[in-house]
């Protein structure tokens, strides 16, 4: 199944362009859509809304801190998903969940729901491929793509697993542990990168400790593209509302194009 996130990813590629995904914490004060209207404006080729879950363990002290406010003041899933429903933001959405929110909705439903809100791709961390067959097939039959993680301890039987079953794109874990901001690239990530681009023809996306755009630039030397989590939530923790978080994608997206 090529979708639209994939078929997105795949058309920058062939242009020569270095794929840029930002991501947003869903329901993170009144103008998350807001921010992730801005970021699609500054040049993300898709956008990453997370759903906020009271025990995010791929998540460093910044998500953790977005996804306890969202939750704080109210923010449901299907309140989200219905508020991308209505959106009119451009680019493919692809929403991170974690599987508890998924079984607890049911596979085909939040499959469903996925699809009626016009999310193109779905990222479920803590779902580990050898378990993910009735999630993957219900997924696929509502056409959402579902993006699979591979690790840096990943073994390479287990990476080619992976890439057979991913959709969307890889996520390529840049470094062991949570997300957050880093002040230097791990060099497991340009590693990983290169691993991943050797296993699939899927875009290759780096994602976890990309604070900066000088360390996307230096990333993708080797990966198609890069997630950016933790320093564009950072933004609107620290109030620069949507403006901000157009200021910093714009400045991935320049650093990226050179």
């Amino acid at each position: 199944m090529t979708g639209l996130l994939e078929a997105t990813l795949r058309s920058s590629r062939e242009a020569g362009r270095k794929a840029l995904v930002p991501y947003v914490t869903g329901g993170l004060g009144a103008d998350w859509l807001a921010a992730a209207g801005a970021a699609a404006a500054a040049g993300a080729d898709a956008i990453e809304v997370g759903l906020p879950f009271s025990d995010p363990m791929m998540d460093g002290p910044i998500i953790q801190r977005a996804s306890l406010e969202a939750l704080t003041a109210g923010a449901t899933s299907h309140g989200i998903l219905s508020a991308l429903a209505r959106a009119e933001l451009g680019l493919p959405v692809a929403v991170m969940t974690y599987y508890n929110i998924v079984a607890r909705t049911g596979h085909r439903r939040m499959a469903n729901l996925l699809a009626e809100s016009q999310v193109a791709g779905a990222i479920v961390p803590d779902l580990p491929v050898d378990e993910a067959a009735p999630w993957l097939a219900e997924a696929a039959a509502a056409g959402v793509e579902t993006v699979l993680l591979a690790a840096p301890t990943t073994t390479d039987a287990r990476l080619h697993q992976i890439c057979s079953e991913a959709h969307g794109f890889l996520y390529a874990v840049g470094l062991m542990g949570v997300t957050g901001e880093r002040g230097a690239l791990a060099a497991s990530a340009e590693a990983m990168a290169r691993r991943c681009k050797a296993a699939t023809d899927l875009p290759v996306l780096v994602g976890i400790g990309i604070s900066t755009p000088a360390q996307a630039v230096a990333v993708c030397r080797e990966a198609d593209g890069v997630v950016v989590g933790s320093a564009v939530v950072h933004r609107l923790l620290d109030g620069e509302g949507p403006e901000g978080v157009g200021r910093l994608v714009r400045k991935f997206r320049q650093a990226l194009d050179g």
